[in-house]
């Protein structure tokens, strides 16, 4: 099951965790006389409260697995995680906002697919991505899947038209 987790996330995982080498930014002064950028990594606690993903998970996967879920749907990591009343940061292992229990449920839901479906498929043709499902197969940058709405014209249907005609 740690597999199929690790499998959905690799490449996501590549992205996020460039896009996080930079988490915070200060001016400090530097061997010379001018001021000079320094990147600065903060140090995440541990996290706690996790229930789907494994806890033994690494701070910096992490990071990337969950910037891959709000580019996924499009969204900040507040849709989720609710805020502390009184600093107003996003307590991270708060389960108060109710779209978390359903990320949790999607995310189960996801492992499933590609573990229980997914990993039959045989195709030689195919890919390993072609043969992952993620967030982003159902969602695709937006917080609610649009439904799926067939082409007026099918082309399928044309050809089998043009079939029973006869060429000149």
């Amino acid at each position: 099951m740690l597999r199929s987790v690790a499998a959905l996330s690799v490449g996501v995982l590549l992205f996020a965790a460039s896009r996080m080498s930079a988490v915070c930014q200060e001016t400090t002064p530097g061997p010379s006389a001018q001021p000079r950028q320094m990147h600065l990594r903060r140090t995440m606690p541990k996290p706690t409260n996790l229930q789907v993903l494994p806890k033994e998970i690494a701070v910096p996967d992490l990071l990337a697995l969950m910037r891959s879920y709000t580019a996924a749907l499009g969204v900040e990591c507040e849709f989720c995680h609710a805020a502390n009343p009184k600093t107003l940061k996003t307590n991270f292992a708060s389960d108060a906002n109710p779209d978390k229990a359903i990320a949790r449920v999607m995310i189960a839901m996801t492992r499933d697919i590609n573990a229980k479906y997914m990993s039959q498929i045989k195709d030689p043709d195919a890919k390993p991505a072609d043969k992952t499902v993620t967030c982003g197969t159902c969602h695709r940058g937006n917080s609610m899947p649009k439904p799926y709405a067939q082409p007026r014209s099918n082309e399928h249907h044309h050809h089998d038209e043009d079939a029973g005609k006869k060429s000149d």
